[in-house]
């Protein structure tokens, strides 16, 4: 894992993985499909409490952390509904509502850190003492 990352990226990319491969493994989808939606419940509220964690993981970053409530919302949403209660085609909806934020809170992850001071004293200070210790 890279030091120069957080936890909480590498959570949210297991999360966006994992609903992913709920989506693209269920049946139907299409517009007109009534077929049931019959997700695993146990599988959902596992990963329902990874989302929340990963939402606690992002401390005090606000645009990171409003696209984490918003999958946990709505993933709180499928999990009222679930299982049975939807068709195929809404259940597909719910899992893009959570997809879609959680991609977002990735990207914000992904992006380089702007460069404060602190930060540029602290990378300074941290190339001195390798310096130091040849």
């Amino acid at each position: 894992m890279n030091a120069e990352r957080p936890k909480v990226y590498y959570t949210a990319v297991f999360l966006h993985v994992s609903f992913q491969a709920i989506k693209h493994s269920m049946a139907g989808g299409g517009k007109r499909d009534s077929l049931p939606c019959w997700l695993d419940t146990g599988l959902l509220m596992m990963l329902s409490r990874e989302l929340r964690d990963c939402r606690d993981l992002a401390g005090s970053s606000d645009d990171i952390r409003q696209a984490l409530d918003a999958a946990c919302y709505q993933c709180g949403l499928l999990l009222a509904q679930c299982p049975g209660a939807l068709n195929s085609t809404l259940c597909h909806q719910h899992l893009d509502a959570i997809l879609q934020p959680l991609q977002q809170a990735i990207e914000m992850l992904a992006a380089p850190p702007g460069t404060s001071p602190a930060s540029f004293w602290q990378a300074t200070a941290r190339r001195l003492r390798r310096g130091w210790r040849r």
